[in-house]
């Protein structure tokens, strides 16, 4: 059984949801308190063991390239007034070299379509997808969880958690596969917003993957679904029917930050962590309340 070392990241979407700061700054560099969104997917990648990140990007993204690399005036500018932490903390966003690419992905055909353009990069290995617009707060971080999980049974997994019943026809809902038992469960389907009488569960797909390089095969095969879009989760629904699927209950918290409302409560909630600040920022609240 093959490691898994390396995970795709799409960030060429628009960011619609979370209009008009998206008009002029891609989403995945929204700030979440002292950092951009895109950083704590990253960490939360190289966390898990991951060695290569691949970054599918598109027009109007390249600060994201700009946010990885050296800022060479800046990283002058903070040594020269021995600002020592800003600067450490500047330099900690920058992979080791070698360790992140990109690829383009030229038209907006959906997330299959994202994946399937990292094929070449990915290469016949497994790999990992992390949802750019997902930040997942838990210790150790979800992919590693996953990436636990997978050196024991292999297959593909998908990270799920548990939503309110009368809330699956907001999400994409795994099928157990029989008697689901803890917190690795092997499954038989997966319900795109099913109502809530319909749903096979309450356990909603959340923006994490680790997937067999099958895939891109299925992918290259699979036509435009909902959307006018290629989408992965058809492909999987094929895969499936070839190769084991599990569904993993991770322990952390998710934000869903390409929403508004997600992105806020994002911000409070990890602020309230933040080692610097989190005391003052919990007096300021109850100010507001």
């Amino acid at each position: 059984m093959k490691p898994v070392r390396k995970v795709v990241i799409p960030v060429a979407g628009h960011g619609t949801r979370v209009l008009p700061a998206t008009k002029s700054i891609p989403k995945e560099l929204l700030p979440v308190v002292d950092r951009p969104l895109i950083d704590y997917v990253v960490n939360e990648a190289f966390e898990a063991g991951i060695e290569h990140v691949v970054l599918v990007t598109g027009r109007g993204k390249g600060a994201i390239d700009d946010y990885f690399d050296h800022a060479f005036e800046l990283e002058a500018g903070l040594e020269a007034k021995k600002k020592t932490a800003i600067l450490d903390s500047v330099l900690k966003t920058i992979p080791t070299a070698g360790a992140l690419s990109y690829t383009r992905q030229q038209r907006p055909l959906g997330l299959g379509h994202a994946v399937w353009c990292a094929r070449d990069i990915i290469g016949n290995e497994p790999f990992a997808v992390s949802l750019p617009d997902v930040i997942i707060d838990g210790t150790p971080g979800a992919l590693a969880q996953m990436v636990a999980e997978y050196e024991k049974t292999g297959g593909n997994i998908i990270a799920v958690e548990e939503v309110a019943k009368n809330e699956t026809n907001k999400y994409g809902i795994v099928a157990p596969k029989g008697d689901r038992s803890g917190s690795l469960f092997e499954m038989s389907g997966m319900v795109e917003k099913p109502a809530p009488a319909e749903a096979p569960s309450n356990l909603a797909i959340t923006g994490r993957y680790i997937l067999q390089p099958e895939i891109f095969d299925l992918l290259e095969k699979t036509p435009c679904g909902a959307g006018g879009e290629i989408q992965l989760t058809d492909a999987m629904d094929a895969l499936m029917k070839a190769q084991p699927f599990f569904a993993y209950e991770y322990e952390g918290v998710s934000h869903d930050c390409g929403d508004k409302l997600g992105w806020l409560k994002a911000n409070v909630s990890l602020a309230l962590k933040h080692p610097e600040f989190s005391k003052a920022f919990a007096g300021f609240l109850k100010t507001t309340s």
